[in-house]
């Protein structure tokens, strides 16, 4: 979507116009809310909450406010429950925002950047994605969830180790109950073979119960989720970082109204190296 909405105060008029013009001829759709003159004083507060409005009810992914620092833009817009507004001086801090802290409003001072800067940080704002993987637990910590929010995640959980407690900290942080299924021991065996899983699953079930972020945990029979996400039809659903949002709601066949957060791995974590190193250690015990 090439939407992008506008506002100023008096002292960001003449810049606004120049950021319109030099956007349009890129192919943006520029929404210009005001104001148009610099000849009259207006509050900088009423244009920032008129653009941080739309940018929070999802109605355009991106804005850009401007006024004579950006300073008062950026503390009024990030009143705003879904709005990251960034104040934004040099190219530097263009894309870190973006890549980073997932911004949505830049904010722009028309006594601190010339029109050519100003320029090229909205090209490089607008070029930068939102870098994901470590970042998205970051900016999580700081949005807002609307209320009696479900989140849904799943895995086998066998040997609880600090991936599985950092995911569902983060799991837990994105809504108000926190559903995790977990596959039977029977399902187990089909997916990692006969010698797991090593922990049954009534004591995996026991052990998540335990952990303050879990609310609820469920087992289930089969390999793959599909058929218990449709029983529990959660707004949240989360997932470890060796799939893609889209690979995922893909491959699960999850509605686009159905929020996917993937969680990125964390290094040196996992069931199967736990194995390995206990295996290892057996071997050099009975040596």
């Amino acid at each position: 979507m090439n939407t992008i909405i506008l506002a100023s105060d008096h002292n960001g008029v003449e810049l606004k116009r120049h950021i319109y013009s030099f956007l349009s001829k890129k192919g943006y759709q520029c929404i210009d809310l005001g104001p148009y003159t610099n000849e009259k004083s207006v509050d900088y507060t009423d244009y920032a909450y008129q653009l941080s409005q739309i940018i929070h009810n999802g109605e355009v992914p991106r804005g850009i406010l401007i006024c004579g620092t950006g300073v008062g833009m950026s503390i009024a817009a990030n009143r705003f429950e879904n709005v990251r507004a960034a104040l934004v001086h040099n190219l530097a801090t263009a894309p870190k925002c973006r890549e980073h802290n997932n911004s949505n409003i830049l904010c722009l001072g028309s006594w601190i950047t010339p029109a050519k800067t100003a320029e090229e940080i909205c090209t490089t704002w607008l070029d930068t994605d939102f870098g994901k993987g470590r970042h998205i637990k970051r900016v999580e910590k700081i949005s807002h969830h609307k209320p009696n929010t479900v989140v849904f995640t799943n895995g086998v959980f066998d040997i609880i180790h600090p991936g599985h407690i950092e995911l569902l900290e983060f799991a837990g942080s994105l809504g108000d109950k926190l559903v995790v299924a977990i596959n039977s021991d029977r399902s187990v065996k089909e997916l990692k073979g006969s010698s797991r899983p090593v922990v049954n699953e009534l004591d995996r079930k026991k052990i998540l119960e335990s952990i303050k972020e879990v609310d609820e945990v469920i087992i289930f029979d089969d390999k793959k989720s599909n058929n218990i996400f449709q029983q529990i039809n959660p707004d949240v659903v989360v997932k470890g970082g060796e799939w893609t949002e889209e690979e995922v709601r893909r491959r699960d066949n999850i509605p686009d109204d159905v929020q996917i957060k993937i969680f990125p791995l964390v290094s040196d974590h996992s069931t199967t190296e736990i194995l390995k190193k206990i295996m290892m250690n057996e071997t050099w015990i009975k040596t």
